[in-house]
Order: structure tokens, then C-alpha cells, then sequence
């Protein structure tokens, strides 16, 4: 593991017009993330980042990946440069993140994803898309189809690996990292180095250069942990008042049948609220994406899939409605608040008889016990839970199910808006399910 003593980004020999656009974004300095990998990515070296969600490795694997791309022109078909993610939802956020800097060095960005039209991405394609972000899946689709070949990728970045392991996506991973140009730049960013990941590391990255700003299980200091326990007969209560809080929050569950639930009963009781998991079609989890960035949508009830492709600014709440069953689970949930510096709590609501394994999940995440606040019981209005929360009670005025829909705006919208108008979901070869909601 190397250490680097980058402050700035002018410390580091970026594409020339990438500056601007960085200080037209607002962002003045790199994060731990940035500075600790971008000499090295910038050098065409391989990398092996560890970091937690939402400390910036979007940038810290796009400004090398845009500056080494710069000045040069994909034939149809043949992607120069490939950011493989493991969701929806993340491949259309590293897009949007990635399109202004991309513009600004003349490159082109195609998103491959699942639940989009298929025709219309094999187009992209074979308009000449420098940058391919893509999920495992439909990008082998379009593979198989012989609309994308990836011999000419020289930059392979693997975003959030270690989900792509636990969705069951590595035989996938594996058999396109073989077709990219054997003497690439690969870059892996990863939380943990389980369930497979560190098999990557070994066989496709080449002397990677190491650096971790956050251990695997680390927390920010800018997040705040509790735990609330909850009777049962008194938590269908305790949510309805903190999902009618001020402001937006999300809430965890384990299954999509009952976030389905659970939305249907906060909208009753006068909560703006919307489920979000991989039942979804993608067009309706790009709309109620954009709803909940617009404010349209307050309560946003989501199952472990959407986890890793939320990026709200301003986000300072996450609930955990079920307790997750692993410690990164956890963190993932978490990790969409407090990000990039800002401020945020995680809020468990726990039944007495899962006051013990909850425990045992925070200790796994590394969670400090002091860290955890509410030992006793609250109740429906309690000054505990109002303190903690913000919590307060719902109108009772129901609201429809489906909120008007906010402006299309941006990358995204463009491309939910293209889905309406495609011909449906062709046919795709089989492939094994994964052991996760898809995300193809």
C-alpha cells in the first residue's frame, strides 16, 4: 500500500479541459479516495481501491479514465474504455456522473443495462462510444449479438466488485475481462475483498498498486448509529411517523413484496411513498428515482438491490426496517447517507428477540458500541424516537399511488424517456439466476 500526498488536483496532470468542469462542479479538492489513487491510475498502473460507498471512487476511476482516453475515436462497436457495475441504478449514476467531463473531452458514454431497449443500445454502440458502462449481463447480450466487440478496451474498471460477487455476476465478470486487450489498465474498487474478488485481483490485475483510505468495515464519522427497539404490535406505528418525518428518507427491507406492502400502507396513512426493488420495470425505477430526488416522493421503501445505486444529495436518514443478515449488507444500506462528507444517521428498528443479533451486526460492521443510542423501547410519539428520527404524525389524508412524474432531466431521464418509446424487452439468451434481485 502506497501513500500519496496529492492536495490538489492541479498536484496531478489531468486532461486540460477536465479542470474546468471540476470547478464548475463545486468540487474543489480530491477526496482521500482521489488523492490516494490518481497518481498511480494516471501513470496507467493497475489499482486495487478499497473504500466505502459513497467516498468519491466514481471520480477516482473517471478522471484517468477520461484523461487517458482523450484524443482518441472507437470504430462501431468497439469500446476503448469499459466500467463494469453491478446494478441499474449504479450504471446509470456513474454515467450521469461521468457525461460532463466526458463531453468536455469530446468522448462519448453509452449505458448497457437491462430493462432498457435493447436496439437502441446496440445503436450507441455502433455510433462509436468511447466509454461503455455496462452490467455484466446486457453487455453479454450485446456481445453474443455481435453488436460489441472488446478487444479494443486499453481501460477496464471494476465498480463495486464485491456485490458483483455476491449477485452471482463473477463467471460473467470473467469471461469479458478475457476478451478486453490483454496489456489494459484494470482498476478494481471494492469494499471487501470476498466472496471471489480477491481471484480477480490475482489473475487479471497485473502488480496492482494498493490503497484503502477506510478499512472494509469502517464507518464515517460523519454518520450516527441507532438502535431502536421497537414492540412489535406498536412498529407499523413507529414507521408511519418516520416515514412522515420532514425531508426524505429510505427504508430497508428484506423482501419486495413486503416494501410493495409497506409503501401501500404509508401512502394510505398520508405519506408520499414509493417502493423500489428489482421487481420494478427500469423505466418505473427511473421514475421514482427522479421523484424522490424532486421531493415528489418522501419515502422511499427499498429491498438490499437498490442499496448500492442511490445517490441522493442531502440524504440524511436511512432506516432499517429489517435488520440485515450481514455486516456489509449494513454498511451498503447506510452508505447512502452521510456520503462524500455530509452528515447522516442509520436508524435499526429492532423486536426484543432481535435486540442480540443486531448486536452481534454492528460489532461485525464495526460499529462501536458507543455508537449505538436507544437501548430502551419507544413507542408510537415517544420523545425518543422523535429526537432520534425527526419523527411526527401522518396526515391521514391518503395520496395517490403514483405521484406526477418530475421533468425529465438529464442523461438519465433521456434514457427512461427512450424505454417508453422502444419496442419492449426483446429476447436475451439464458443465464443463470442470480442469487440477488437481477440487475441486469
Amino acid at each position: 500500500m502506497t501513500e500519496s500526498k496529492v492536495a490538489s488536483f492541479a498536484d496531478v496532470r489531468l486532461a486540460p479541459a477536465l479542470y474546468p468542469v471540476l470547478a464548475a462542479s463545486g468540487i474543489t479538492a480530491p477526496f482521500p479516495i482521489q488523492a490516494a489513487t490518481l497518481p498511480d491510475s494516471l501513470a496507467g498502473r493497475d489499482v486495487l481501491g478499497r473504500g466505502r460507498t459513497g467516498s468519491g471512487k466514481t471520480l477516482a476511476f473517471g478522471l484517468p479514465l477520461l484523461s487517458r482516453t482523450a484524443g482518441r475515436r472507437a470504430r462501431p462497436g468497439r469500446p476503448l474504455a469499459l466500467v463494469l457495475v453491478p446494478t441499474r441504478e449504479l450504471a446509470q449514476q456513474v454515467t450521469a456522473a461521468l457525461e460532463p467531463y466526458a463531453r468536455a473531452v469530446k468522448l462519448r458514454c453509452a449505458t448497457v443495462v437491462g430493462g432498457l431497449s435493447l436496439p437502441r443500445q446496440a445503436s450507441e454502440l455502433r455510433a462509436g462510444a468511447e466509454v461503455v458502462v455496462a452490467t455484466p449481463g446486457r453487455l453479454t447480450d450485446l456481445i453474443n449479438r455481435g453488436d460489441c466487440r472488446l478487444d479494443q478496451v486499453a481501460i477496464t474498471v471494476l465498480d463495486e466488485a464485491d456485490q458483483m460477487a455476491d449477485m452471482g455476476f463473477l463467471p460473467q465478470v470473467t469471461r469479458l475481462l478475457e476478451q478486453v486487450a490483454p496489456d489494459g489498465q484494470r482498476m478494481l474498487f471494492s469494499a471487501t475483498l470476498d466472496g471471489g474478488v480477491d481471484r480477480l485481483v490475482r489473475r487479471f490485475l497485473t502488480n496492482p498498486v494498493s490503497h484503502s483510505v477506510d478499512p472494509g468495515t469502517a464507518t464515517v464519522s460523519a454518520m450516527t448509529h441507532h438502535v431502536l427497539q421497537v414492540e412489535a404490535a406498536d412498529k407499523p406505528a413507529v414507521l408511519a411517523q418516520i416515514a412522515a418525518r420532514d425531508g426524505r428518507t429510505i427504508l430497508f427491507l428484506g423482501t419486495k413484496h413486503r416494501a410493495d406492502r409497506l409503501a401501500r400502507q404509508l401512502r394510505a396513512q398520508g405519506v408520499r411513498a414509493a417502493a423500489l426493488h428489482g421487481g420494478k420495470s427500469q423505466p418505473q425505477r427511473t421514475r421514482i428515482l427522479e421523484q424522490f430526488r424532486a421531493g415528489q416522493v418522501t419515502a422511499l421503501v427499498a429491498t438490499d438491490v437498490a442499496a448500492r445505486g442511490i445517490h441522493v444529495d442531502g440524504l440524511d436518514l436511512v432506516v432499517n426496517v429489517d435488520p440485515p443478515t450481514e455486516a456489509k449488507d449494513y454498511l451498503h444500506r447506510g452508505g447512502r447517507t452521510a456520503r462524500a462528507g455530509a452528515t447522516g444517521s442509520v436508524v435499526t428498528l429492532a423486536l426484543p428477540e432481535q435486540r442480540r443479533d443486531v448486536s452481534r451486526l454492528l460489532a461485525a460492521a464495526g460499529i462501536k458500541a458507543g455508537a449505538a443510542a436507544g437501548s430502551g423501547s419507544v413507542r408510537p410519539g415517544s420523545a425518543e424516537l422523535v429526537r432520534v428520527t425527526g419523527a411526527q404524525a401522518p396526515s391521514g389524508v391518503p395520496v395517490a399511488p403514483d405521484p406526477t412524474p418530475a421533468p425529465a432531466t438529464g442523461a438519465v431521464a433521456a434514457r427512461a424517456g427512450s424505454a417508453h418509446r422502444g419496442s419492449g424487452r426483446p429476447r436475451r439468451p439464458r443465464r443463470p439466476r442470480a442469487r440477488t434481485e437481477g440487475a441486469r
